[in-house]
């Protein structure tokens, strides 16, 4: 029996493969892009191998390390080639609903499917990565990751979506402040004011845990989120003069109109706000869909 393969190896299939172990990626089977991934084999002391079903022969387990467009296909046609008892550990970063069909593939096929969700850069971190991971073979999984080298590893649940839904909602977050950053700072450029924009943003930006600054902005955008909505309609307009595209600015425009349109104080806490604005976000959906 082989013990690992790895599906897919762009940069995290490389940065965390183990020597020794076999690897397939598509790009193998291109006569324009096989000769650069049998070299990145080589250098990860790898098996490569030109065809999925060579390398999946006899797997204890496979780490899908695939683009996220390719995840789903992945399971749906490698799923068949695998052995019975296999784990499938589906690394990429893709809705719970998608792992969810993923799964249903694996199992069909006898194999057993765990949700693994990549915490941060693979790079530098390679197997020192943080890994979240769930399902009902989440805790077989949990021994297999550790003997491939992994050091930070936890189970986030039962369920097939648990970890994968930890990671896509975190990601609203991480790479909507990236999104802004640039945005921001495009702008700043644009008007030559950046070192001014970057101090105020030090100045006020404040020190905290986030689930309190979260709660501090739903109770700022539920009493002025109306307000807030339309200056940020000039701050979008700032942004055209620029040249710069609005984009997030639109976005924030839409956010803070929807919460300010609640049309209620805020109450005490945040699972108090969240349900309050989700049932209002609910309320205004149905009338919407009965004018439709």
């Amino acid at each position: 029996m082989v013990d690992a393969v790895y599906i897919g190896f762009g940069e995290a299939g490389a940065a965390l493969a183990t020597r020794g172990a076999r690897a397939h990626d598509v790009k193998t089977s291109d006569p324009l892009t096989r000769d650069e991934k049998s070299r990145d084999y080589a250098a990860a002391g790898v098996l490569g191998f030109d065809d999925a079903s060579g390398a999946l022969a006899g797997a204890k387990s496979i780490f899908s390390l695939v683009t996220a467009d390719r995840a789903l296909a992945a399971a749906q046609d490698y799923a068949p080639l695998i052995d019975a008892g296999a784990l499938w550990m589906d690394m990429n970063s893709v809705a719970p609903g998608t792992k969810r069909r993923a799964a249903e593939a694996v199992e069909a096929a006898g194999g057993r499917y765990v949700d693994v969700a990549i915490m941060g850069p693979v790079l530098p971190l390679r197997h020192a990565v943080p890994l979240l991971i769930a399902g009902p073979h989440a805790v077989a999984a949990a021994g297999v990751l550790r003997k491939a080298g992994f050091s930070d590893i936890a189970i986030a649940g039962g369920r097939i979506g648990d970890a994968s839904a930890i990671k896509m909602i975190r990601s609203v977050m991480v790479k909507g402040i990236e999104a802004l950053s640039a945005e921001c700072a495009l702008a700043a450029y644009a008007a030559g004011v950046s070192d001014a924009v970057m101090a105020s943003l030090d100045a006020s930006w404040r020190d905290e845990g986030w689930a309190s600054r979260v709660d501090y902005n739903l109770d700022r955008m539920l009493v002025h989120g109306l307000r807030r909505a339309a200056e940020m309609e000039e701050a979008a307009r700032t942004l055209e003069e620029l040249g710069v595209d609005p984009a997030m600015a639109r976005a924030t425009i839409s956010r803070q109109r929807a919460v300010g349109n609640v049309g209620a104080a805020p109450p005490e806490g945040l699972a108090e706000k969240l349900a309050m604005i989700g049932a209002a976000n609910m309320s205004a959906n149905v009338k919407e869909g009965r004018s439709a």
